[in-house]
């Protein structure tokens, strides 16, 4: 059976060959239902599971062109909304393998691990709602060659063009190119400090600039007007947190353990949760050019926020938030409007976690890394769909589940969760959300905060599952003539 919203996600389909294009809906239909089962077991049988591999296999179903209907349905749903927030990051596909390696899978961190890196541009409202991937990029490293063999002064000296770092300038350029799409959609693009680099901020405020931007800075940079740093020259930070407080925010921390091999940079150090005080600051300033070897840099006037921790614990590191942006910071709004925006960020940290705890990406056999990143380019828009029915019943509780939801769907969900005959009117979306939950194991009590991922994605397979039942024995299934 073809999943109805599979049918509206693939209607730009192109893989050069219509059974092609027919396949790749039925197995993303096939994945989607089951996500965190292996591709035999979501497929169901010998013939579908060969279909499903026989589209990895072939040379036309690339990770861009199995990606470009999903691009193209999420740039209408974009095109839709007044603001749209633009978050990209990587993320490792690792599929390092005890016995026998995936062909092609570059290293990530020296020789002990091997995999892809994979890069999108993943649109969401302000408020959290994932609305797809607008553009994607996914590659291997070489063997040792280019800047992983060469010392850290030799990598400065490259130009931006030949590291891999320009990826955040190439997908900031990708979002300026979706904004012809959408006119009169604002988009604002957010990233964390590893964006961080002078030539992206250089083009990112360039003429024409339709897009805005929001950077987490990673260096405290020097200000423009100073002879020296050594005499009395101004650091961004520094500056920023001699201005007046705009306003305190009450937060909850959350704890994290310590990364390896990172003891040594605060950020990356252990935390315990807790509540605590934040402070906004604000202010424009003219950052100093960097030297290059092979150009010179503009100067590049941003807005500056520093969120900083009001009274941290004496053994922990204050949380504190420096970020650069093109949006306007004249006001306590427009502050607490670019901080949100920042916030929205952390949502593809969850996509990528259902990408890869909830659609176990990783754990695909495939023994060409090729193959497995056009699977990766299917679940790509299964991640997307599981957590788009998180957030919308999260963000729009009171829509009717019909929006989302089939009527085999709530139908059968209804009678297995309520026990009663389902009413003609189809429940609220929040509802039938915090239903499918519990079909994964979320405990719908008091004080219990709203269903996660994780959840769901488990719910949603026995969903599609009950679904198929009711369809097959349910009040409206076709009454089969009784043999005598």
């Amino acid at each position: 059976m073809m999943v109805p919203w599979v049918v509206e996600e693939m209607r730009t389909a192109d893989l050069q060959d219509k059974r092609l294009d027919k396949r790749l809906a039925e197995v993303l239909s096939q994945l989607g239902e089951r996500p965190t089962a292996s591709i035999p077991a979501a497929c169901g049988g010998h013939a579908e599971m060969t279909a499903a591999y026989r589209l990895f296999d072939n040379e036309k179903a690339t990770f861009e062109s199995i990606l470009q209907p999903h691009a193209d349905a999420t740039r209408r749903r974009v095109a839709q909304q007044a603001v749209i927030v633009l978050a990209q990051d990587t993320t490792e596909v690792d599929v390092t393998r005890p016995d026998r390696q995936v062909a092609g899978a570059g290293p990530l961190d020296g020789d002990t691990r091997r995999g892809a890196l994979l890069h999108p541009l993943h649109a969401f409202t302000p408020d959290g709602i994932p609305l797809g991937t607008l553009h994607a990029r996914a590659w291997t490293r070489d063997e040792q060659v280019g800047c992983a063999s060469m010392s850290r002064g030799e990598r400065a000296a490259l130009p931006i063009e030949e590291k891999e770092s320009h990826r955040w300038v190439e997908t900031l350029r990708r979002a300026r190119e979706e904004a012809l799409h959408c006119p009169s959609t604002q988009l604002v693009c957010v990233a964390d400090s590893e964006a961080d680099i002078y030539e992206l901020l250089a083009e990112a405020t360039a003429e024409p600039h339709p897009v805005d931007w929001i950077v987490r800075a990673c260096q405290n940079r020097a200000l423009l007007g100073e002879k020296g740093l050594e005499s009395g020259g101004k650091y961004v930070r520094e500056h920023v947190l001699a201005q007046p407080v705009l306003f305190t925010h009450t937060l909850q921390v959350r704890g994290r353990k310590a990364k390896v091999a990172c003891e040594t940079r605060g950020r990356r150090q252990a935390r315990q949760s807790r509540e605590t005080q934040v402070e906004a600051r604000a202010a424009r300033v003219t950052l100093r050019p960097p030297w290059r070897a092979d150009r010179k840099l503009p100067k590049v006037t941003v807005n500056a926020v520093l969120v900083r921790e009001v009274d941290p614990p004496a053994d922990d590191e204050p949380v504190e938030w420096l970020l650069l942006t093109s949006l306007a910071v004249g006001d306590v709004e427009q502050v607490r409007q670019v901080i949100q925006y920042y916030c929205v960020r952390w949502m593809i940290e969850v996509f990528f976690r259902v990408l890869k705890s909830g659609c176990r990406v990783e754990e695909r056999r495939f023994e060409q890394i090729d193959r497995l990143l056009a699977c990766v380019a299917v679940y790509l828009i299964v991640a997307w769909r599981t957590l788009y029915v998180c957030r919308l019943g999260r963000s729009c509780p009171d829509l009717s589940c019909e929006a989302v939801f089939e009527p085999a769907e709530w139908k059968s969900v209804w009678k297995v969760t309520q026990r009663t005959d389902p009413p003609r009117v189809a429940p609220l979306l929040g509802d039938m959300v915090r239903w499918v939950a519990q079909l994964g194991g979320y405990v719908d009590r008091k004080g219990q905060g709203p269903p996660g991922p994780q959840t769901l994605w488990i719910g949603l397979q026995r969903t599609h599952d009950f679904a198929h039942c009711w369809l097959t024995f349910g009040p409206g299934a076709r009454k089969e003539p009784r043999l005598v």
